[in-house]
């Protein structure tokens, strides 16, 4: 009798039981009968039948003793064992599902963002408030590097990342401001209004590094025959803004990176004569790559808090016109 059972008992033949037959399996040893098995489950007498029947034609072998008329049935030893297993998958069934239920409504879900400092002090938080109220348990992991964001999310390490870069064949790109280049000086170093490009020639200026804005402002500058000095690098907006008012030179800057008052008694704006091409920001993300809805309401929110965004750098940018 074992070796038929253990002969029965193949993966090949498991591979056929089904959830329905579990529960039905559970409902009956815990019910002792069919019928009130078949009222826990909300099904048929018959059809919970035809479950433990399909439970043991799949594993080759008996899970109740039926003594018939009102008796309760009775677990066989292979009964018991099944039912011990089935419980713990049926338990791991619910616990997925529900897992699942949560993942889809964005309470359980997670999102995983690229960004970069500007848009971090001034797009994220509106961003990220908006989906702590959607999603008050959502687990919401942001990595500003602009030097690594890009290449994590073509590891498929991240599900969204903001980005300068105009074009890209290899991602999906949604295009949500054009930032205007504009002159941070300090007051009355240039009358008030545009200032030249040719101006700067020679000009001691502070600067971005090369892995931030300097290489795209150089070659706009160059392209106009203009090459300044710098003299002070720094990625840090603030410390950029710092040196300035101290009087290391005037800055170029764009107008997302800008934290000044239009009033502020040190430092002032100028936009630039001829106009260098604004720098693109997009949020991407993978062509090929399901998001999850809290990552499909992030960039929905991104599009949003932009777009709410624009008649406040139109008026900044008015007042350095």
């Amino acid at each position: 009798m074992l070796e038929s059972v253990n002969a029965g008992v193949s993966l090949g033949a498991f591979s056929n039981v089904e959830l329905r037959h579990l529960s039905a399996l559970d409902a009956v040893a815990r019910e002792g009968t069919f019928g009130r098995a078949a009222e826990r489950l909300g099904y048929t007498q018959s059809a919970v039948s035809q479950q433990i029947s399909a439970l043991e034609k799949a594993i080759g072998g008996s899970v109740f003793d039926r003594p018939g008329g009102p008796r309760p049935v009775r677990l066989t030893p292979l009964g018991k064992l099944v039912l011990s297993h089935a419980r713990d998958i049926l338990a791991r069934a619910s616990l997925t599902a529900e897992a699942i239920e949560r993942f889809m409504s964005g309470e359980a879900g997670r999102v995983d963002i690229g960004t970069f400092q500007s848009v971090s002090a001034v797009l994220l938080p509106a961003i990220v408030q908006r989906l702590r109220d959607d999603y008050p348990t959502a687990d919401i992991r942001l990595f500003e590097d602009e030097t690594t964001t890009m290449p994590r999310l073509l590891a498929n390490e991240l599900d969204a990342v903001f980005t300068v870069t105009p074009t890209r064949s290899d991602v999906e790109l949604v295009k949500l401001l054009d930032d205007p280049y504009l002159l941070i000086a300090r007051r009355g170093e240039f009358p008030k209004g545009p200032v030249r490009i040719e101006d700067l020639d020679g000009l001691q200026m502070v600067a971005y590094p090369p892995t931030c804005d300097l290489n795209h402002i150089e070659s706009g500058l160059q392209s106009f025959g203009v090459r300044p000095v710098n003299v002070f690098q720094s990625s840090d907006n603030g410390t950029v803004l710092a040196m300035v008012r101290a009087g290391m030179g005037p800055a170029i800057t764009t107008l997302l990176c800008v934290d000044i008052e239009p009033d502020d008694p040190l430092l002032e704006m100028h936009a630039l004569e001829p106009a260098l091409p604004p720098r693109e920001i997009s949020l991407a993300w993978l062509p090929n790559r399901t998001l999850s809805p809290i990552a499909e309401r992030f960039i929905a929110l991104s599009i949003e808090v932009t777009a709410e965004l624009a008649p406040r750098e139109a008026e900044y940018f008015s007042l350095a016109s």
